[in-house]
């Protein structure tokens, strides 16, 4: 079979919301809309890439993947793949659209949507699912995917090489998260425009299909509904559950102290996004101010270099790395590293139900010896994949197919 990329098209797929379903404090009435790259080979197999955008704008990351992907066309796959950080660099240095971010916004999204294209096109051509193909590779293989620039104070190629090897030892007593699954949490309970008795009933639900740990929305303009919404959840959920508040970054560095002070008595597991994602300064001040209350951040933090900095200054303590936020499976792994260099736990942003990061948190837990938390589940999308991520009493079950899960129902190169 030839596999030599031969063409590129892309696709603006969007997907309208159930009334309420995926609203926060700061984002209401969104699409869930992903800018999509297929990768077509001469033996027609082809590769899906997703992003997640919430509507207006995901034209403009489909045409910068049109823009950013002409790299790849007429490369045979396994030889691009066994340089790929060279590749990524490559493209994220585009000398013309660098100018853009760099390393973030429209056309880091583009590269990310490219790069999981590519991923998802390896492992169906080599006919395993994405956590097969990664376990497969050696640790120095695993280092040729990775874009390490700007990490060299703190990671080098060498580092990075010598994490994977000490880690090959412990494989075999953690692969029994392949038979058993990864956990999952719910967070369809707690939209922020639920009304409460549609989150108690909708939590209720939950936890008979064997879920214990959920989120809830927060950021209220009046922060006692915060303080009321919570409570209700944990009442509710009990004592044992696991509970996280997100905020996302609504609060400013005053009011987060105020009200994640006054969201303690809950016992949150963490709260996720309490302010400006940009604002490393302030996250640790929050840190400091309400320990032992721990913060999640992750979801718009857009690459390797803004982890890294978080990571530094102790402002961070859930890495929420998201590969269709950073530059795809291979930043997704860089940022992995960093925080298993830190001690610090990955729990990813999931936008896109969750798809190829139930590959990633596999590949992270067996192969970096992260611990296995758990893994953000939203089902909105569920009836739109090809082959929807599974997920039974409250724990995902490891995915079978070749790729990387990401497929879309009709959306296939030439239609």
């Amino acid at each position: 079979m030839d596999d030599r990329i031969i063409a590129l098209e892309t696709r603006d797929v969007r997907f309208p919301l159930p009334e309420g379903a995926g609203s926060d404090a700061v984002h209401s009435g969104s699409d869930y809309a992903f800018a999509t790259t297929l990768l077509v080979t001469q033996g027609k197999t082809f590769g899906t890439g997703i992003v997640l955008t919430l509507g207006n704008g995901n034209q403009l990351v489909c045409r910068a993947i049109e823009m950013l992907a002409r790299e790849v066309i007429g490369r045979n796959v396994e030889e691009l793949m066994s340089t790929f950080g060279q590749i990524s660099r490559q493209l994220a240095n585009d000398p013309q659209l660098r100018w853009l971010g760099p390393h973030k916004g429209v056309v880091h999204l583009a590269l990310a949507s490219v790069t999981n294209a590519c991923f998802d096109l390896w492992a169906k051509l080599r006919g395993v699912p994405l956590w097969r193909l990664l376990l497969d590779l050696s640790p120095q293989q695993l280092v040729n995917l990775l874009d390490l620039s700007y990490l060299e104070d703190v990671l080098t190629s060498q580092d990075a090489l010598s994490i994977f090897e000490n880690q090959m030892s412990g494989r075999a007593t953690r692969e029994h998260i392949l038979q058993d699954g990864y956990p999952g949490y719910d967070t369809s309970v707690g939209w922020f425009q639920y009304e409460d008795d549609k989150v108690k009933s909708l939590a209720q639900q939950a936890l008979q299909r064997g879920f214990r740990a959920f989120k809830l929305k927060v950021g209220s303009e009046d922060g006692s509904r915060d303080l009321r919404r919570a409570s209700m959840l944990r009442e509710l959920a009990g004592s044992e559950a696991i509970i996280m508040l997100d905020a996302n970054q609504q609060w400013t560095l005053p009011t987060a102290v105020k009200m994640c002070r006054k969201l303690a008595a809950m016992s949150p597991y963490f709260v996720e996004e309490p302010t400006h994602p940009d604002d490393i300064g302030a996250h640790k001040k929050l840190a400091d101010a309400i320990a032992p209350t721990r913060i999640a951040l992750g979801e718009h933090v857009p690459n390797r270099v803004m982890f890294k900095n978080m990571m530094q200054a102790g402002a961070v303590h859930f890495v929420q790395v998201d590969c269709t936020r950073v530059a795809g499976v291979s930043e997704f792994i860089t940022v992995s590293l960093l925080a298993r260099k830190f001690g610090l736990p990955v729990v990813p942003h999931v936008g896109d139900m969750g798809q190829i990061h139930q590959h990633l948190v596999l590949f992270n837990h067996v192969a970096l010896g992260h611990d296995a938390l758990f893994l953000e589940c939203i089902p909105h999308l569920q009836e739109h994949f090809v082959a929807p991520a599974k997920v039974q009493n409250g724990v995902y079950l490891t995915p079978n197919l070749p790729g990387s899960s990401s497929d879309l129902r009709g959306v296939r190169p030439g239609r």
